[in-house]
């Protein structure tokens, strides 16, 4: 198995791809579901990220799902399987049980535990800023957590630049808990917003990056190079904006670079997000065992210098 990289300074390691857990209870069933997470614990994926507001955009549901699922996963395994894989959980985006408050945390760890059948949470993370309430206020939640041994290190999600530098010079000033880990948008396509202040800040800071939209909803994997082909999923729909000049210069690259190392442009975009400055793991999601396959060929494809320049090219 690819050698495990560190999640900041927490002491967590995790390989090089994290599995994302957005799709269970949602479009992978329970038993899909259960085949997809046996299948990272057999190929060495030990990171699973999910959230409490997963999936409460899909009709019928209230959020919660993913977590029940992979609680009920664990049940169903044993205890033996729970030091194999490293949970991360989110909090801040369930419409009932929104923002980072310390009340909010508090009562949303517990749900969360509740839900995943499990003592503590590896990674928690807020999952958006929250500017309406203190940052040491936050911090200091997360750190209670700690102490009472229901968390083990924590994370940021969608924060900015100048809000996570603020974010680490508070827990610095006052002894928290610091954001070992942040999950931006970050993936071929989705380059700027990322690199422009976040990469250097993680960079200096020695914080991991797992980056969500590995292959920009399903963008970067070619299976959508026409509007015509945007129904062929649930994602379909966000496929306009990625689809433009640049858009089609990015999957020509991929094209090639997959003939090239005999590999896939979902393999190649994710092995490219690997070689990134400060990259942990980037995240990716499958609904089969197929799919899921494919996401590992990329631990194995190594990318020359001639290739990577042709994706920066493509993508500039």
């Amino acid at each position: 198995m690819t050698s495990l990289r560190p999640l900041g300074r927490s002491g967590l390691q995790a390989a090089p791809l994290a599995f994302g857990g957005n799709v269970f209870g949602w479009t992978a069933d329970e038993a899909t579901s259960f085949r997809l997470l046996d299948a990272c614990v057999d190929h060495g994926v030990r990171l699973i990220d999910t959230a409490d507001v997963y999936s409460a955009w899909a009709p019928g549901h209230k959020g919660g799902e993913s977590e029940t699922v992979i609680g009920a996963w664990l049940s169903a395994r044993g205890p033996a399987l729970r030091d194999k894989v490293l949970i991360a959980t989110k909090v801040a985006m369930l419409p009932t049980r929104p923002g980072l408050s310390r009340a909010n945390i508090l009562a949303a760890c517990d749900d969360s535990l509740k839900r995943l059948g499990i003592e503590v949470i590896d990674l928690y993370q807020s999952h958006k800023d929250d500017t309406d309430t203190p940052l040491e206020e936050t911090l200091s939640a997360f750190g209670e957590l700690i102490q009472a041994g229901k968390v083990r290190a924590i994370g940021a999600s969608n924060y900015d630049a100048a809000r996570l530098a603020e974010a680490l010079k508070v827990s610095a000033a006052h002894g928290l808990p610091r954001y070992e880990t942040l999950q931006p948008l970050y993936n071929l396509s989705d380059r700027a917003g990322f690199e422009a202040a976040l990469q250097p800040l993680c960079v200096a800071e020695g914080i991991g990056v797992i980056p969500y939209y590995g292959l920009a909803s399903g963008f970067l994997t070619g299976k959508y190079r026409s509007e015509a082909d945007f129904g062929k999923s649930v994602r379909g729909g966000r496929m306009g904006s990625y689809l433009t000049d640049r858009g089609r210069r990015i999957l020509s690259g991929l094209d090639s670079v997959a003939a090239e190392t005999g590999g896939t442009p979902a393999q190649v975009a994710l092995a490219w997000l690997m070689t990134r400055p400060s990259l942990a793991a980037p995240i990716a999601s499958a609904t089969s065992l197929e799919q899921f396959g494919e996401l590992l060929g990329a631990l194995t494809l190594c990318l020359s210098t001639a290739q990577l320049a042709t994706l920066e090219a493509a993508s500039a």
